[in-house]
């Protein structure tokens, strides 16, 4: 083995150990209790890395850690479609996919524009509209590495919509326990789904809710993350468009196709033909989560809280802007929509 593949596979094995501990922290009850992911653990050790002893270790280890954010996230993004199945779209019908094509849709668009109106940086807003728009951090990778941009970016947005979802997931079961939302188990389980920020919230709220209520919140969910496929090409179309006209309209602007998305998307496709035992699918979704979390602790590690500082106050604004409108917006279309096609 070269010198170079050695110090590289350093730095691999070092993301490793701190989704190894990720893992072990998120077994504790009150992560579990709390549906906080290895994923969100992983980022937080990266980041306390990036912070204490990144200057004190081999600078020849960053290869590895680049590799990890990069490659091993790609890879656990194709392999993330194993949790799906193109049946989970008939099991809610189309009120459920309506309702999530409209939630996704405003909530990046909207996003977007309210990033701009903040004079925010374009790809934070982004990736925070993303994220909160379809499946909390697993859509900020997908997105990430789509447009490639700077890791400590993807940490801020990661951290926002953390935030928030973990504030809906508790919100959500003590609102519907109280009756003040006015909506049955499916309209309940379908805006539940369709707002809530990761998939972890989703399963957490509804959970807390019902089975009834948790099943629908899932496959609703699952819908959503679905919808990762599209944004990313869109996304690529985008950046495609965006190195066009910073090139004069002369050169550039040629369509990178985000493999992995398509990857993804043909997963699913071999998943819905429920070839493997539930066994072997678990077995990947455990290691898919585990490769996930090594990409979240490398992204993590190129995170210091300076650049945090640099990215002030407008990303969790965007993000509480963009939690109201799931909260309010949801509900109006779970309440009023969701009947007219149930």
């Amino acid at each position: 083995m070269t010198p170079e593949r050695s110090s590289q596979l350093h730095g691999i094995l070092l993301i490793a150990l701190f989704a190894c501990g990720a893992f072990y922290i998120g077994s504790a009850e009150i992560f579990i209790r709390l549906s906080i992911s290895p994923m969100i653990i992983g980022i937080i050790l990266g980041m306390i890395y990036a912070n204490s002893l990144r200057n004190h270790l081999p600078a020849t280890w960053v290869p590895g850690i680049v590799f990890c954010s990069k490659k091993i996230l790609r890879l656990g993004i194709i392999l993330y479609g194993f949790r799906l199945t193109f049946q989970d779209l008939m099991a809610v019908g189309l009120a459920g996919i309506l309702i999530d094509v409209i939630v996704v849709t405003v909530t990046i668009l909207g996003g977007i524009a309210i990033g701009r109106m903040l004079k925010m940086d374009s790809e934070t807003a982004l990736l925070t509209s993303v994220g909160s728009g379809i499946c909390g951090a697993a859509a900020v990778l997908g997105a990430e590495s789509t447009i490639q941009t700077k890791p400590y970016k993807t940490a801020v947005a990661v951290a926002t919509v953390v935030i928030f979802g973990t504030i809906a997931m508790f919100i959500y079961p003590v609102a519907y326990r109280a009756g003040i939302l006015g909506l049955d188990d499916q309209q309940m389980g379908i805006f539940a789904g369709s707002t809530l920020h990761e998939v972890a919230h989703a399963v957490g709220a509804g959970n807390a809710m019902g089975d009834e209520i948790a099943k629908t919140a899932i496959i609703v969910k699952m819908i959503r993350v679905m919808l990762l496929v599209p944004v990313l090409l869109v996304l690529a179309w985008w950046v495609a468009m965006r190195a066009r006209r910073n090139a004069g309209g002369a050169k550039g602007g040629k369509i990178s196709i985000p493999w992995f998305a398509l990857g993804f998307l043909a997963v699913i496709g071999f998943n819905s033909f429920e070839l493997l035992p539930v066994a072997v699918v678990d077995t990947i979704n455990y290691i898919d989560t585990f490769l996930l979390t090594m990409a979240m602790a490398a992204l993590g590690a190129e995170t210091s809280l300076d650049k945090f500082r640099k990215a002030g106050p407008k990303p969790f604004v965007l993000a509480a802007l963009l939690f109201v409108w799931l909260m309010a917006g949801g509900w109006a279309l779970a309440k009023y929509l969701a009947p007219v096609f149930l």
